[in-house]
């Protein structure tokens, strides 16, 4: 199989920890792998498959990384982030219009000095359109552009979580564990993607579950399936991709991406306060409390270990600060 150019960007490994007092309350016995500690300002899941990403612009010999997400885009802040730190420039296009106040990772965005285009939903959805002009408008002072994909999550981006799984089998045996199940929130599909393919590759025997934070089952299925298919044929893989269980737990979106129903709220207050871990509304907080849901309507009754993919995202706090303290 062909081995894909990678920069070293993250913190690893990232320690996997046990949440004794959760554990306690829920009968079941929950650790949580801390990707949030990936990096500080660049900190997240994103970071895993950026290495990867920028790896290749750089092997492409890229001045310019393009790339999409929400206004508050936890993967557009590791981008411009880690753009700054080595020396290239990024150009975000952010759905929406600009807000009146920078804040959270819009404000972190703006301080490393990434260029930002504010799309209303209708271009948004227009990429590649975007994405031509940019590059024939970077081509023309003399600078080369890099496309990465919303969230990272395509053939390239997969890699990140296929080597997570490597490196989760190690925290594993220094444990002492054979977890049942590895949870993660999904909301681009890369990062469950490449779990499921590192799952199989490095023999972890674990369900991997995730829970999806907008869309549905449908759309990650076909999604996942077709990213598969991609990175078999440009890496040259003999997996049987066929054969990979692609497990989307749906009914926990709630009103729609970015936005979270008080119950999250609570879940969030619950395992900072018991735990000192800080989740987010967006994608974590959702998938953990789904988690505990499910774990509460026993169905995963019989699963002695359970690890959760902590992805980051605190940022995404700060502009729903009145929703985590007030009514929700």
């Amino acid at each position: 199989m062909k081995s894909p150019p990678r920069i070293s960007l993250a913190r690893l490994p990232t320690p996997l920890e046990p949440l004794t007092r959760l554990s306690e309350a829920y009968g079941t016995r929950i650790w949580i792998k801390r990707d949030d500690l990936t990096d500080s300002v660049a900190s997240g899941n994103k970071i895993r498959k950026l290495e990867y990403s920028i790896g290749q612009a750089l092997a492409e010999k890229a001045d310019v990384l393009v790339t999409w997400g929400g206004i508050q885009s936890n993967h557009c802040r590791a981008t411009a982030a880690l753009a700054a730190r080595l020396g290239l420039k990024s150009h975000l296009v952010l759905r929406g219009s600009e807000p009146s106040e920078r804040d959270g990772n819009l404000l972190i965005d703006s301080l490393v000095g990434a260029e930002i285009t504010f799309a209303p939903p209708e271009r948004y959805q227009k990429m590649d359109n975007t994405y031509n002009e940019l590059q024939a408008e970077y081509a023309s002072q003399g600078l080369k552009t890099y496309r990465i994909p919303v969230g990272a999550s395509d053939e390239v981006g997969l890699w990140g979580y296929i080597n997570c799984a490597n490196e989760l089998k190690q925290d594993f045996e220094s444990a002492n564990i054979a977890p049942d199940a590895i949870v993660s929130a999904t909301g681009s599909g890369g990062t469950l993607a490449g779990l499921i393919i590192g799952n199989a590759l490095h023999d972890l025997n674990s369900r991997v579950i995730a829970f999806n934070v907008c869309d549905d089952e449908v759309y990650f299925k076909r999604k996942i399936s077709k990213d598969f298919s991609l990175w078999r044929d440009r890496y040259g893989s003999n997996l049987d991709i066929d054969q990979l269980p692609i497990d989307v737990i749906d009914g926990y979106v709630g009103p729609g991406y970015g936005r979270a129903t008080p119950k999250v709220f609570e879940t969030i207050r619950e395992v900072a306060r018991l735990e000192g871990i800080v989740l987010d509304p967006v994608y974590t907080g959702k998938a953990f409390n789904a988690m505990l849901q499910e774990t509460r309507s026993g169905q995963f009754e019989g699963m002695s270990d359970i690890v959760f993919i902590h992805t980051g995202g605190m940022l995404g706090l700060f502009p729903q600060k009145q929703a985590l303290f007030g009514s929700g």
